[in-house]
């Protein structure tokens, strides 16, 4: 699959995957931010991406800075439509019990882009029954 990319900004760094075979490839801040526990910002990527229609590029947080810093993206995966040609700007959060900086060329997320189908819909009186029913959350015997 083509993806173009365009620079916005005169220090965006353009994504590659790091080894063969990746799935995901890295993003990098454009700008200096610096997130006080439970703090949420937009960091900017200095990027916009063109990718054909039936596919989307889900934006997800890097394990590394989860797992050692309690960093996220708040609406993970943020999702990237085929036809979005703005720049590429990530929600991240500070869910740490540390103050965290973001400096540009930092790695701050990465993409996996993804297959869609479109949904076609259809306005109906009844649905057919499941097992499930209208079972909701904690139907599936999760208890406390």
């Amino acid at each position: 699959m083509k993806v173009k990319i365009k620079k916005i900004h005169k220090d965006a760094v353009v994504p590659k995957y790091a080894h063969e075979g990746d799935a995901g490839v890295d993003f990098f801040a454009i700008t200096k931010h610096y997130l006080k526990p439970g703090e949420r910002c937009l960091v900017g990527t200095g990027l916009s991406f063109e990718f054909p229609i039936g596919y989307e590029l889900q934006i997800r947080p890097r394990s590394g800075l989860a797992l050692k810093k309690g960093i996220s993206i708040v609406n993970t995966p943020g999702t990237l439509d085929a036809g979005y040609r703005g720049e590429l700007g990530i929600i991240i959060i500070n869910h740490g019990q540390e103050d965290f900086e973001i400096n540009p060329g930092d790695k701050i997320a990465q993409g996996v882009f993804n297959k869609i189908e479109i949904g076609e819909f259809e306005e109906v009186d009844e649905l057919s029954g499941s097992d499930r029913g209208e079972g909701g959350f904690g139907s599936s015997g999760y208890k406390k």
